[in-house]
């Protein structure tokens, strides 16, 4: 009897085994036209000077600016040697910054691509970071693992600010859109946290006293986006397995719950053709009727957790921690027939509702009969 020789093999499981052949096996799958880089990627961001790239963050260090067309790595941005969270870039665009895990924000000249200051003060990993105008002023803004949220002045370097009131790690920050209508002389933040709360910092411009109102806590654990839509309603993500929508006129309550099999990473929202697009943690991307709240398609092809998604017109790109990059149509046509040709996929008994025959084989047989049907000898 045919016996592994894979000495790996001898110190895992049965189950590690056949989760490892089976992201082994979906890798070699082309939906999405699949870029591969080296290393996981942990954030996305649109270049604010060319609609036809992207950047991302990766676990070895480095921000990348990829050509999506081609796939071609037309920038590439080094110095830290410790996993990259985040990315974000200044207003005028002249520079990129990326949220570290050895508790910094480093950021580059985006045409030198040089390394430039560096904004220190987080005691743990910084995992997302946002720019934005302040009265005049350019001003970073980051959260840590350590729960603080740092208020820096792009140009010196200075903390402006310290936000405390979670109590567990932030994990994403998003600035209300109708403060920026409304009043240029202050920012609202909204903050989301490991300790279910969503929480709203007024921020003014210089240095001084800051306001927060109560948390949001329509989640049961952990929030991990934030995404505001047209109408300025709040859209989340969270590890409870569900998106939801909070609406600004009903008092950031739920209207409305998207249920998913595990976490949720990531959301947003495509106004024109009425979607709500989600990132989870079993490697799918989910199209919802923003409506209704029912499931249209799912887009399959990571074999890895999606990290996060970006919303390029009628293109949603999706990254993943298997290094790749893809990208999905929500044009009318392509969108129903990727539906299509998904649904052509299934099996009659799977689309009648019948259950699947079951193997009478144990998991032990049927590894040892696949590696004799493999031996040449």
């Amino acid at each position: 009897m045919s016996r592994s020789s894979h000495r790996d093999d001898f110190f895992q499981t049965t189950a590690s085994l056949e989760e490892s052949n089976r992201k082994a096996s979906k890798s070699r799958n082309t939906n999405g036209n699949p870029i591969k880089l080296q290393s996981k990627i942990l954030a996305v961001a649109a270049d604010p000077v060319n609609s036809g790239s992207i950047y991302v963050a990766e676990s070895a260090g480095t921000v990348r600016r990829v050509i999506l067309e081609t796939g071609e790595i037309s920038a590439v941005f080094k110095g830290p040697t410790a996993p990259l969270t985040s990315v974000c870039f200044s207003p005028d665009g002249k520079l990129v910054f990326a949220g570290c895990w050895d508790k910094t924000v480093w950021s580059w000249d985006v045409t030198s691509r040089q390394p430039k200051q560096k904004y220190q003060g987080h005691t743990d990993f910084v995992k997302s970071v946002i720019c934005a105008r302040l009265a005049g002023q350019d001003v970073l803004i980051s959260g840590g693992a350590d729960a603080e949220i740092i208020v820096f002045s792009v140009s010196t370097g200075e903390r402006l600010h310290v936000l405390k009131g979670h109590a567990r790690g932030i994990q994403d920050l998003a600035i209300d859109p109708a403060s920026l209508d409304l009043d240029s002389s202050k920012l609202v933040l909204f903050s989301a946290g490991s300790d279910r709360e969503i929480r709203r910092f007024d921020i003014p411009p210089g240095a001084g006293d800051l306001s927060t109102t109560e948390p949001l806590t329509e989640h049961e654990t952990s929030v991990y986006k934030l995404f505001f839509d047209a109408d300025a309603d709040l859209w989340t993500a969270s590890a409870d397995k569900t998106a939801k929508c909070l609406v600004r006129e009903n008092g950031w309550k739920a209207d409305l719950a998207l249920e998913h099999p595990d976490f949720v990473r990531d959301v947003v929202v495509h106004e024109q053709g009425g979607w709500v697009i989600t990132a989870c943690r079993d490697e799918e991307v989910r199209v919802w009727n923003k409506a209704t709240g029912e499931l249209f398609h799912t887009f399959s092809g990571h074999f890895e957790e999606v990290t996060g998604l970006l919303l390029l017109g009628s293109t949603v790109v999706s990254v993943s921690i298997d290094a790749t990059i893809r990208q999905w149509s929500l044009k009318p046509d392509e969108l129903r027939r990727a539906k299509e040709e998904s649904e052509k996929k299934k099996s009659p008994s799977e689309e009648d509702g019948e259950p699947k025959v079951e193997s009478m084989l144990t998991e032990e047989e049927e590894r040892e009969l696949a590696e004799l049907m493999n031996d040449d000898d």
